[in-house]
């Protein structure tokens, strides 16, 4: 079987991984990416179902440290007043409310939930990106588009849940939701900066922020 070109960072040293609950999955050999099958990617309507099912309250607790993992060492660095985007922020943007609380501007965009394309024009000096990396089809033109929306010195903080053993993939709760399609690696996060000339740190578990520029 030949593996398609890596969606993340678009290298055609990939191989097959492994078919799990039907499902094909490919490991890219530069970054370290493991993504699912394009022939098997669910459609816009499909997506949207999934998401409907899923709960993220603004004013739940729990949640909010859920999303503190990035919020807290963005806000370290961040200068007051500081103009963001909350990319993919679903239908609950608690972590553009949490941003607000410290005195930041935050604009929404998600393709399901706030597609206002105006926003896309924008230029920010922060742009989160949690729990989304993992749906995305085409990563490689999703970061490059996150890239050139911020001004140089901004921040893209991404929170995704890193692929670490092999062998507790087929079984992972994270691979299990239909929507997500590829998983990432620290290595690949580091991967993605060197590509791009940014500076990646991973201040916390399953968090980067890479600084653009």
């Amino acid at each position: 079987m030949t593996s398609p070109p890596c969606p993340v960072c678009r290298g055609i040293e990939c191989a097959p991984f492994g078919r799990f609950d039907g499902i094909t999955y490919h490991r890219c050999g530069s970054c370290a990416a493991t993504f699912r099958d394009p022939e098997q990617l669910l459609s816009h309507v499909e997506e949207l179902a999934n998401y409907l099912s899923h709960e993220n309250n603004v004013d739940d607790p729990g949640y909010r440290r859920f999303l503190s993992r990035l919020c807290d060492p963005l806000l370290e660095r961040l200068s007051p007043g500081a103009r963001g985007l909350d990319y993919g922020c679903g239908p609950g943007p608690a972590l553009a409310v949490m941003l607000s609380e410290a005195g930041h501007q935050v604009a929404l965009y998600d393709p399901f939930f706030a597609r206002d394309d105006t926003v896309l024009s924008g230029r920010y000096d922060f742009i989160t990106c949690t729990e989304v990396a993992e749906h995305f089809h085409a990563p490689a033109e999703e970061f490059d588009r996150l890239g050139a929306m911020l001004h140089p010195g901004g921040w893209l903080a991404v929170m995704t849940c890193f692929q670490t053993e092999d062998a507790a993939f087929g079984n992972w709760h994270y691979r299990k939701d239909p929507t997500h399609v590829v998983f990432y690696r620290e290595a690949t996060m580091r991967h993605l900066a060197r590509a791009r000339g940014w500076h990646c740190n991973i201040p916390a578990k399953d968090v980067a922020l890479f600084r653009v520029g």
